[in-house]
């Protein structure tokens, strides 16, 4: 496998930079770590972007996170190994990774469960994180970006 092209992340660099730095504010914000790893896992898997998966679970277990878990993300709803802010987090990724599958791309009860347990600043962290996990995936299934295969720099 090849990649169409060379990720336009390192054609365009000042576009690395400000993704970076919108990846870091995010990281400094309320949310888990964990959290935030499980939802680019799971927004990952919806948008085929093996790079992601693979990386977002190797980032997972590295934090020390169980097989368990890593395994069932997917199925989510239907494991006994996620907190209720970590499901409402999971299902609020997924409303807002698969826009068009329904009529409120969104719905009331999803947003309504999340501020269950985010506060407006953690709210706004998990919206961006979506955003940009979805940005990357858009980006590496679009050039057929190869897992394993990213220059260093990455």
């Amino acid at each position: 496998m090849q990649a169409r092209m060379t990720n336009p992340v390192f054609v365009v660099p000042e576009a690395l930079k400000a993704l970076n730095a919108l990846g870091t504010s995010i990281a400094k914000g309320g949310v888990p770590n964990t959290t935030l790893e499980l939802l680019r896992l799971r927004a990952s898997q919806i948008n085929g972007c093996s790079v992601c998966v693979e990386m977002h679970a190797r980032d997972l277990r590295k934090a020390g996170e169980k097989d368990d878990r890593l395994f069932a993300v997917a199925a989510w709803r239907e494991a006994p190994y996620f907190t209720d802010a970590e499901r409402a987090a999971l299902a609020l990724t997924e409303a807002a990774t698969r826009l068009p599958d329904r009529g409120d791309a969104v719905p009331d009860d999803v947003w309504n469960d999340a501020a269950k347990h985010y506060d407006e600043k953690a709210l706004a962290d998990l919206v961006l994180n979506i955003a940009l996990i979805n940005f990357w995936n858009r980006v590496n299934v679009t050039i057929r970006q190869v897992s394993g295969v990213l220059p260093k720099a990455a």
